[in-house]
């Protein structure tokens, strides 16, 4: 299946000085341009092209890295576009190997001070939104701002709320967020402009690891509601990182 063409001319090639490409499919983010990204960077990587170095995805694009004595801008370009001419990507099957992570968390109360104004933001009362975060099942969209720090999402539509117009001075490590419509657990301490509704003890930066990113970009993450009291519980006896978290392989 040839891939569309839309109005705006996406999917777009473009340079990223002398030793990068970027391949964009929308200019916001949606869950088909992400599909794309996912589904695209899996296929670049399995093509196995001499000379690239690295393949990235941010929420709705693919960075490739190549060294230009061995592939040009132009040649990489013309295999890409050959590529992307093989398959409608929005469409595509997401790759294989993401897992489920079902992630233990406090929400709303001291380990999550902001929930109630999130909520309100949202046109939902706290109940409703507890209930919307933890029955949602949220994809890692992409990785950044931190190691291993995922963006995930997305969700309903009313939670398409802004950042803050001031910023939180600190959330800690595993600190849950949430803005226009994602959430994000917090690879270390940080200020941020996104409002502060859980907290985990879920570690997404592991230094002393194999792999030392926890979640990678396609994984899918739900929230299993718990109390404080487990929460220290959980921090206490864990060694893993996991937080208590368990996951799963995909099919």
């Amino acid at each position: 299946m040839l891939r569309p063409r839309t109005d705006s001319g996406l999917p777009m090639i473009r340079d990223v000085g002398l030793t990068g490409l970027l391949v964009s499919f929308a200019d916001r983010l949606g869950e088909p341009a992400n599909r794309a990204a996912l589904a695209f960077r899996a296929a670049v990587d399995a093509e196995g092209w001499d000379g690239v170095q690295e393949t990235a995805t941010s929420l709705t694009s693919v960075f490739l890295r190549f060294d230009p004595l061995m592939l040009d801008h132009d040649a990489l370009r013309a295999r890409l576009d050959a590529l992307l001419a093989q398959a409608d990507w929005r469409a595509a099957s997401l790759p294989r190997g993401r897992r489920l992570w079902r992630i233990p968390a406090v929400l709303g109360g001291t380990c999550g001070p902001q929930f109630a104004e999130a909520a309100k933001a949202a046109g939902l009362d706290v109940d409703q939104a507890l209930k919307q975060v933890a029955g949602a099942r949220v994809r890692v969209l992409s990785i950044g701002f931190a190691p291993g720090q995922p963006y995930m999402g997305e969700l309903p539509e009313a939670w398409d709320i802004p950042r803050m117009q001031a910023l939180n001075p600190q959330v800690p490590e595993g600190a849950l967020v949430v803005a226009i419509r994602q959430l994000i657990i917090f690879a270390r301490p940080a200020p941020t402009g996104w409002r502060h509704i859980g907290q985990t003890a879920f570690r997404c930066f592991r230094p002393e690891a194999a792999q030392p990113f926890a979640l990678r970009a396609g994984d899918e993450v739900t929230f299993r509601p718990i109390t404080p009291d487990e929460l220290d519980e959980i921090a206490a006896r864990d060694t893993s990182g996991d937080g208590g978290a368990v996951a799963e392989v995909l099919t």
